[in-house]
């Protein structure tokens, strides 16, 4: 997607990183409960670090992207955390962390095959003892078409956004995101439209490949908008 490699410099007005403050706070709060005492994060699919700049007061963070791009606006937000290149299906850094943390970047697993090569590099880098969060934004269960229209800015750049999810074929492995953007920078307005590909498995699923790789595995809530929660996976790997 053109977000994450040319439209780079717009990315923090899509997702500014105070947003993630709340949700970011009930990862710790999972990964708490399961490893009380843990130092160490791997974030898988990190992106531009936006859940990094809370989690790091916490922990440790290793953090990983298949986009360079991301890395480098990680860096930028994140400078005292590791930060390396990988793609989360057949990354091994030959370390286990006390926590590992997969974000919305799991959505980008659009088959089978490829969520367990990423839930097997999640348990490969976990010490025993240790915890996992998977937090994807929906199951196949709790998908529904949703049209957002949002704008943001700074100084220097606009952006204004339509993003509609729909499923094109529904009981298939997979959901369409439309992008139509209008970026305005330096007096130009550029626009395009991009369509995003995301994975969608049913909860089975999930706890199925999960339990698979070995983790033990429970639902935990996360917050959304006005109250309102959906559920994420709290995985623990025995010591």
């Amino acid at each position: 997607m053109k977000l994450y490699s040319e439209w780079t410099h717009f990315y923090r007005l899509f997702t500014p990183p105070e947003e993630y403050a709340a949700e970011a706070a009930a990862y710790r709060a999972g990964f708490v409960a399961a490893a009380p005492h843990a130092e160490t994060l791997l974030e898988l699919g990190a992106g531009a670090g936006h859940n990094a700049v809370h989690l790091k007061r916490y922990y440790r963070c290793t953090l990983t992207d298949l986009s360079e791009g991301m890395l480098d606006l990680s860096r930028e937000l994140n400078p005292e955390c590791e930060h390396a290149p990988g793609d989360m299906r057949s990354l091994r850094l030959g370390r286990e962390f006390d926590l590992v943390f997969v974000h919305d970047a799991v959505m980008y697993m659009l088959s089978e095959e490829d969520l367990a090569s990423a839930i097997d590099t999640a348990y490969a880098h976990t010490a025993p003892g240790g915890a996992a969060i998977f937090a994807p934004d929906c199951f196949a269960e709790s998908f529904q078409e949703d049209t957002v229209c949002w704008e943001s800015g700074d100084a220097v750049r606009q952006l204004r956004c339509t993003e509609w999810s729909w499923d094109p074929e529904p009981g298939d492995c997979w959901f369409a995101v439309e992008y139509a953007v209008l970026l305005r920078e330096a007096g130009r307005v550029s626009a395009y439209h991009e369509q995003q590909r995301n994975g969608l498995f049913p909860r089975e699923t999930w706890r199925r490949l999960l339990e698979g790789a070995g983790y033990a595995v429970e639902l935990i809530d996360r917050p959304l908008d006005d109250g309102a929660h959906d559920q994420v996976w709290l995985c623990r790997r025995p010591g």
